[in-house]
């Protein structure tokens, strides 16, 4: 069984302007990829037309595209057009559930959605209080739980986790520590742990920084356009480059 290259990217923020500037970064990653991972903020506004612009850049490329949405995807109330849209160009959106891509005979795996926020252990937001706090961190744990019952689900011969918000602090770091809470929360590196993957990819984190790993060992890679300051970054399952 040889080696999946996975190119990963996140927070393209594409709009009208820069509608067909991206398409040409991503002229032959057929000859360095097998599949493409992009990991929310597709859009700036989360509008319809940035959506499309999306769609468009996005499209026909000869390699599978597996998409979540990120907060700005969902600012403007049309994310589920934007998942429409996105999916009638055939980009696999994952929405906290999973998907199975045959890559060469491989069957490679992808679970996720948006994530959200909350914190890290020690120093993270708890279920009590206020309604708003609860309703905050209640949040984070039921995407977490519907991620674990996906990975649960999930029969393949490799699994990646595909989010944008973070399940680590370690790939936070370049961040002003007072935002940690709303960049990622543990509850969803504990989804991960208890079901297992082999990568988890996300962004979110632009003044981050790119590797970090769970408790129980599974790689993490930040691949916030900013931080890897490239159209998209390719990683083996193991979270090398390839």
């Amino acid at each position: 069984m040889r080696e999946l290259r996975i190119a990963a990217v996140a927070d393209i923020h594409l709009g009208e302007d820069l509608r067909g500037h991206y398409r040409k970064k991503l002229e032959g990653i057929e000859r360095r990829a097998d599949v493409l991972l992009v990991g929310g903020d597709l859009t700036r506004h989360g509008t319809v037309e940035e959506g499309r612009v999306v769609a468009d850049e996005l499209r026909d490329l000869q390699i599978p595209v597996v998409a979540v949405l990120g907060n700005h995807d969902y600012h403007s109330d049309h994310d589920r057009d934007i998942i429409s849209i996105l999916r009638d160009a055939g980009i696999v959106v994952l929405d906290d559930e999973a998907a199975v891509l045959s890559v060469d005979g491989v069957r490679l795996g992808v679970a996720g959605g948006k994530g959200f926020g909350g914190g890290f252990a020690g120093k993270c937001a708890s279920e009590f209080g206020e309604p708003e706090t609860k309703a905050f961190v209640r949040h984070t744990r039921e995407i977490a739980e519907r991620w674990r019952w996906a990975l649960k689900d999930l029969e393949a011969d490799h699994r990646i986790v595909l989010s944008h918000y973070s399940p680590v602090k370690d790939t936070l770091m370049g961040e002003p520590p007072e935002i940690y809470p709303f960049l990622g929360s543990y509850l969803l590196a504990e989804a991960a742990d208890s079901e297992g993957a082999d990568l988890i990819v996300h962004g979110h984190a632009h003044a981050g920084t790119e590797k970090g790993v769970t408790p129980g060992g599974i790689r993490v890679r930040n691949v916030a356009l900013p931080v890897i300051k490239h159209a998209y970054t390719v990683y083996c399952l193991n979270g090398d480059y390839c």
